[in-house]
């Protein structure tokens, strides 16, 4: 069960054209990320940046249960928006899983597209979303802030499981039926959105308490295409 509810895809779980449709999905999403992440990067956030991957790529690698068989781990696409903006937060979870995929074989080689895809693009911009939207409250208090944290990561996991769904509908090798896939993902990934939402918003919580200038979400005039 846990092998089939990971979020991170196996190499054989879809098949070659898939995979090589959602790898230039992955290549054109991080070439906007990289012309524009240069707009959020100077001398006092690059250091944030890559802080924010290697909290990620630690955090990935400890996992949390969930059901009797199933864990899950932080994905860290709203982290990384909301403490570094969307684009540079897109390359700090693109970095986390090609080392994973490269170093630890968590998730397929052919699959890392997909991979990217999922947690890096759309999830991440899904958790911005929400965190620009609820941003006045993010701003009105440091509850507010943890809150809209919280709300930003939970919406990261389950839209991010969506678009494995969506993979696995185009051209999924399993032998289980779409539905069961869907509702299984979804169902589960709610819930390990709960952990996702609790790290995530106790992480933004203790980084606007030490540097509150750092969090790209408070910045004034930050916006989503910055």
């Amino acid at each position: 069960m846990t092998g089939s509810l990971a979020m991170h895809m196996s190499d054989g779980l879809i098949d070659a054209p898939t995979a090589v449709l959602f790898g230039a999905v992955a290549v054109i999403g991080l070439s906007f990320a990289v012309v524009f992440a240069r707009r959020d990067l100077d001398d006092r956030t690059a250091p944030m940046a890559g802080l924010v991957a290697a909290f990620v790529f630690a955090t990935q690698m400890l996992n949390f249960p969930v059901l009797p068989g199933v864990s899950g781990h932080l994905l860290g696409g709203a982290l990384a928006a909301i403490l570094a903006g969307p684009w540079v937060g897109a390359l700090c979870v693109s970095i986390v899983l090609v080392l994973q995929a490269l170093l630890f074989a968590d998730g397929g080689i052919t699959a890392l597209g997909a991979n990217i895809t999922n947690m890096a693009l759309i999830g991440t911009a899904a958790g911005y979303l929400v965190a620009v939207a609820l941003r006045p409250l993010a701003r009105r208090s440091r509850a507010g802030l943890t809150g809209v944290a919280f709300a930003a990561a939970f919406v990261n996991t389950v839209v991010a499981s969506l678009g494995f769904v969506l993979e696995y509908a185009i051209g999924g090798q399993g032998a289980v039926s779409l539905g069961g896939v869907a509702a299984a993902m979804v169902g589960v990934h709610c819930l390990i959105g709960l952990g996702e939402g609790v790290l995530t918003a106790l992480t933004v919580a203790a980084v606007a308490s030490a540097r509150p200038d750092l969090v790209h979400l408070l910045r004034k005039g930050s916006e989503v295409a910055a």
